[in-house]
């Protein structure tokens, strides 16, 4: 599906995932939107500001297991998060930022970054899940 020679990815996760990334360039303003993944907007409809539409990414061959990966690129580290930030877009290939539980727990957030990053091939993804979006600090 996604090796033609054209580098394009005709795919309803890779349409989502554009949508994800754009909002996250650019905030947009309030739109009145189902709460969905590819709703126009960042946020609820408040004024705090928002960078991030957390997803949770599911592999086709992993059932109900959402895809772990490393948050450190200390191999002798070994928690892993299944929560991801989209950093970039490309065809059938997406870069993913992988965000880990906030270790402030006063703050509000519920995500920090990493410095972990992974490609990700969209035709081996066969479900996405977005969590509430928020604010990361240091996107």
């Amino acid at each position: 599906m996604c090796n033609n020679e054209n580098n394009t990815c005709e795919n309803c996760i890779a349409d989502i995932l554009k949508v994800i990334l754009i909002l996250q360039q650019s905030v947009c303003g309030n739109d009145c939107c189902l709460e969905t993944c590819d709703r126009g907007f960042l946020g609820q409809s408040s004024n705090m500001f928002f960078n991030t539409r957390p997803i949770v990414l599911y592999s086709c061959g992993s059932g109900n297991d959402p895809i772990a990966m490393p948050i450190s690129k200390d191999p002798t580290v070994t928690t892993t998060s299944t929560v991801f930030r989209l950093e970039k877009l490309d065809g059938c290939c997406a870069t993913f930022r992988v965000l880990a539980p906030n270790s402030d727990t006063s703050s509000v957030f519920p995500y920090e970054t990493t410095n972990s990053f992974f490609t990700m091939n969209l035709g081996c993804v066969c479900r996405i899940r977005c969590l509430d979006d928020t604010f990361v600090d240091c996107v």
